[in-house]
């Protein structure tokens, strides 16, 4: 199993994590710094001139001998071949430079819905799905274990500006590994939405609450709910309300046309109520 499918199995759907959850991955040179990033500069040799600078909204930091040195849009490793360089040309003999990010506040990202930990993310280097649901301690139990990315800055390779993808207890699909994979960028917007469910009510052997899996269809909620009394209508009612507006709508549902394959089977959305009513005998 792989790395991501290990996270996906083990933390994804795992009970809340808080401070358990595995540390996020170390950065790599894709990041670019920006303002608000704390970086440790260290000379060897020279404690006087180490310092752990923070980077101003102008794209400078302020070292000893160098003054303001901007390092803003640079990567760990050009920051350091910099101050080097600068070091090297004017004070020092053969200077050796370490730079590391102490601190990531310049790029985030925004996680919602359901999840332990909502909220800002950093990005740490190449920082991608899974590692962001991972800082935020997996799912819910609450969580449907829909994830959806809509990118506020551009588009994703196929022109598209949200993309969603689907995560199932236990199994994880190619498609669903790939997806955790994605490269997550500055703005980006990840929300994990609920469960939802569907309500059948009447003459059904076992009325009730369902969750909503797939494209469930009246027929298939009926069967859910242990199939019609012996009193039950073939003449179904499924209520819907639009979350926009709050306006509710009655749809006719003949049960003994949809079996026949003569008319449509009506694909159930969340909160819709399957009445089936007394058959008049």
């Amino acid at each position: 199993m792989t790395t991501t499918a290990a996270l996906a199995a083990l933390v994804l759907f795992a009970a809340p994590l808080s401070a358990q959850a595995p540390m996020p991955p170390p950065p790599t040179p894709e990041y670019r710094v920006g303002p608000g990033d704390v970086l440790e500069v260290s000379v060897l040799d020279n404690v006087d001139l180490s310092r752990t600078p923070t980077v101003q909204t102008g794209g400078t930091v302020t070292l000893p001998l160098l003054g303001e040195v901007p390092v803003a849009g640079l990567t760990v490793p050009e920051i350091k071949d910099k101050l080097t360089t600068l070091l090297g040309r004017d004070y020092l003999v053969r200077p050796q430079v370490e730079v590391t990010v102490k601190e990531y506040q310049s790029q985030f990202v925004t996680v919602l819905g359901e999840v332990p930990a909502p909220g800002r993310k950093p990005l740490r280097g190449r920082t991608r799905l899974v590692d962001v649901l991972v800082d935020a301690g997996g799912f819910t139990s609450r969580a449907s274990g829909e994830v959806t990315v809509t990118r506020t800055d551009g588009a994703f390779e196929d022109g598209a500006r949200t993309r969603t993808l689907h995560f199932v207890a236990g199994s994880l699909t190619p498609e669903a590994q790939a997806g955790l994979e994605v490269a997550l960028r500055h703005g980006d917007i990840v929300s994990v939405a609920p469960k939802h469910y569907v309500t059948v009510e009447g003459e059904v052997n076992h009325p009730g609450r369902f969750l909503l899996e797939g494209d469930l269809t009246v027929s298939g909620a009926v069967s859910l709910a242990g199939g019609l009394t012996r009193f039950g209508s073939q003449d179904l009612k499924l209520r819907r309300t639009d979350p926009a507006t709050g306006k509710t709508a009655i749809i006719e549902v003949d049960l003994k046309a949809v079996r026949k394959g003569e008319d449509p089977d009506p694909r159930l959305l969340p909160n819709d109520v399957v009445m089936v009513t007394r058959r008049l005998i």
